[in-house]
């Protein structure tokens, strides 16, 4: 028998519990004829890229089939129909996957990092590895070689002249009977 993947996505103003009981329904209609639901994944209320029949959010649920054509061809009339359906995408596959799908997987992985302010908290994802040559003198030298801090200043500001970068003139529009005045030059 052909294998399937059907995704639906319900409106956000009905309960989780509605839409468990419209995907029994969807099952229900796939058995009766002729075929079989052997998988169903209710993704959660998630945010929709654009708006929908005026719905900003959905209720994904994923199912996939072992169904013959005209099975599908019903499922698919059915969720036309239906007022809670949004959308829906049936697509044909190879093969069905085993295990959670790849975006329970990612809501998987998403739960498990640590939280942003248990890490700024706890001190950790502070540090930056600089290279030696970006660090400061104070933080190269161990407890053991305490530098003098007047010894540091040295170290750290060099004396030398920097020249000044110059700075050109805004231009402005000679007008009749305005003199522009000259530039004072440094003299050596």
């Amino acid at each position: 028998m052909p294998l399937y993947e059907n995704v639906f996505i319900a409106r956000q103003d009905i309960s989780g519990a509605q839409v468990d009981a419209l995907a029994d329904t969807f099952t229900q209609l796939v058995a009766d004829n002729g075929g079989e639901v052997k998988k169903r994944e209710y993704w959660g209320l998630r945010n929709l890229m654009y708006r929908m029949r005026k719905n900003r959010k959905g209720h994904y649920v994923l199912m996939n089939l072992s169904a013959p054509p005209a099975a599908v061809a019903e499922l698919e009339r059915t969720m036309r129909i239906n007022e809670d359906v949004i959308r829906y995408l049936t697509i044909r596959v190879d093969e069905l996957e085993d295990g959670p799908s790849v975006v329970m997987q990612s809501r998987g992985s998403r739960d498990d990092r640590q939280r942003r302010g248990d890490r700024e908290r706890s001190g950790e994802g502070r540090e930056i590895e600089r290279p030696a040559a970006e660090r400061s003198v104070l933080e190269q030298a161990s407890p053991e070689q305490a530098v003098p801090e007047q010894a540091v200043a040295e170290q750290a500001v060099p004396e030398q002249a920097v020249p000044e970068p110059a700075v050109p003139e805004p231009a402005v529009p000679e007008q009749p009977g305005l003199e522009r005045p000259v530039p004072e030059t440094a003299e050596a």
